[in-house]
């Protein structure tokens, strides 16, 4: 084992292979608005889950599986709705974190507030160093804080 992993130091990433060509990692909205009929995306969202699990593996992490929950914590209907598009629970690398310090501390620079959650920043510096494109009806702040990020939206 290197020493730098021993010692638990999480090296750089390099995105310079990065294409999003290893499947999707599904925002929370596009699950929300999958869920809720009412939604005026509910038919949007709807059918790009089934378009997109039919050409590649579709994912979750715990940032937004945890997302998800927030509404009504029921386990088992979470776990059969993302079931249904063969969704995959991806664990959150390790090296997404300097890349989501990068990307929040450029927010805060920028004049971003505090009160904006880290939530977006995992996602996309998730779908960064795995190589995943990202399902979003919300795209702004994975384009302006991942520019190369392959972002998928209406």
């Amino acid at each position: 084992m290197n020493r730098a992993k021993a010692q638990g130091v999480v090296a750089p990433v390099s995105l310079a292979s990065y294409d999003g060509s290893a499947g999707v990692l599904v925002d929370t909205n596009v699950w929300l608005d999958c869920i809720d009929e009412a939604s005026p995306w509910h038919d949007w969202a709807s059918e790009q889950l089934q378009a997109w699990s039919e050409r590649c593996p579709l994912h979750v992490n715990i940032v937004i599986y945890s997302e998800l929950l927030i509404p009504g914590p029921d386990v088992g209907a979470m776990d059969a709705l993302l079931d249904v598009y063969e969704t995959l629970r991806t664990p959150l690398p390790w090296s997404a974190a300097s890349l989501t310090a990068a990307a929040y501390a450029m927010y805060r620079r920028r004049g971003g507030s505090r009160t904006k959650p880290l939530p977006d920043f995992f996602i996309g510096a998730h779908a960064a160093v795995s190589n995943l494109s990202v399902l979003t009806r919300d795209p702004r702040p994975y384009r302006s804080y991942f520019a190369r990020l392959e972002v998928i939206a209406p």
